[in-house]
């Protein structure tokens, strides 16, 4: 059993000593790349993804981060343990919000389905590259800067308010391709056909020039998303664990599964209607906990989050908003069945 102080403990700092070790590092970014490869291999051949692939690579995909964090729990300990399942909790429901807008944006270019794993898996790779370049950057920002975790709590606090405006929205969620501007720009510097070439991105039309297909204008959509996601997603990690090894481990096992996790919840994404005010819940609240944390550097009377708290805070609003979205849903389909039985009772 761990101490109950060792699993109250708060955000580490970067003094703290960090878990990832040069070979670890190695080890991870290696197995990384190599399950990248792997999906890449999968989806060079465009095929349209049944249930059964889905679900059994979705299970895959979990399996590992579960073992992982057995490993990290017996060989560091449970707080470096509760740090990662909480971190990896709070990236993978960020990343399902990043499916949401994914297949706003895999309808709104109208791509085949079965080319839509392989934009899915370009955008995955994307992101993988575009945190753990911010990764680095926050981890030195927290090194050198003692105004890091101020600076990362507001914008998951401004974060938080822009979610929950969205979720309180009642336009249309569909994408304008046309405003996009990494779209706007593309058109404008290079022709772009009507129809896609399977999985290329250039081809070469009658004249002999080349040109971009759709799919490219949807990919570099995709990626321009990802840095989005990016901002918000590593400060928020951040505010869980400062090791930014376990920062990258978080980010990198919520991400590779997403290709697959995508055909799972295809139907489902639409019925967690209350997910926004969820997301925007557990944004604010990591934002003010890294707040009070960078506080209490400043007048150690302020109280600090515990890590365990957060994890209690996450699971808990997950799970709210799970049964307040499925009852909303099933109280919106009961109006029509009982309008429908009222004419016939007169």
């Amino acid at each position: 059993m761990y101490p109950a102080s060792s699993l109250l403990a708060t955000v580490p700092t970067a003094a703290d000593a960090s878990v990832g070790t040069p070979t670890l590092w190695a080890l991870t970014l290696g197995g990384v790349l190599a399950l990248l490869v792997l999906d890449f291999v999968i989806t060079r051949r465009p095929h349209e993804v049944s249930m059964k692939e889905a679900v059994g690579w979705s299970a895959f995909y979990l399996a590992i981060p579960l073992v992982f964090a057995v490993w990290i729990w017996s060989a560091y300990g449970g707080q470096r343990g509760l740090e990662f399942s909480t971190g990896y909790l709070v990236e993978k429901s960020l990343s399902v919000d990043n499916l949401f807008v994914f297949m706003l944006l895999l309808g709104a270019f109208t791509v085949p389905k079965e080319l839509q794993q392989r934009v899915l898996l370009i955008g995955v790779a994307g992101a993988l590259v575009l945190r753990g370049i911010f990764i680095a950057l926050g981890a030195q920002l927290i090194a050198s800067w003692s105004l890091a975790f101020l600076f990362f709590g507001a914008i998951l606090v401004v974060t938080a308010v822009k979610v929950l405006r969205d979720a309180l929205s009642h336009d249309d969620p569909a994408v304008d391709i046309g405003s996009l501007r990494s779209v706007r720009l593309l058109r404008r510097l290079w022709p772009v056909t009507e129809r896609y070439a399977g999985t290329r991105l250039i081809v070469r039309v009658h004249d002999g020039r080349r040109a971009l297909t759709p799919l490219a204008l949807v990919v570099v959509a995709i990626l321009g998303t990802d840095l989005v996601f990016a901002i918000d997603s590593v400060p928020a990690v951040y505010g869980i664990t400062g090791d930014p090894y376990l920062v990258f481990a978080t980010n990198a096992f919520a991400l590779l599964g997403l290709r697959a996790l995508y055909f799972v919840l295809h139907g489902a994404l639409g019925a967690l209607r209350h997910l926004g005010f969820g997301l925007a819940a557990i944004l604010a609240f990591i934002g003010v906990k890294l707040v009070l944390h960078w506080a209490h550097d400043v007048w150690t009377w302020v109280p600090e989050v515990p890590t365990l708290l957060s994890l209690a805070v996450v699971v808990g609003v997950l799970a709210l908003v799970t049964v307040t979205s499925l009852l909303a849903n099933r109280r919106d389909e009961a109006v029509p069945e009982a309008a429908a039985r009222e004419p016939a009772a007169r």
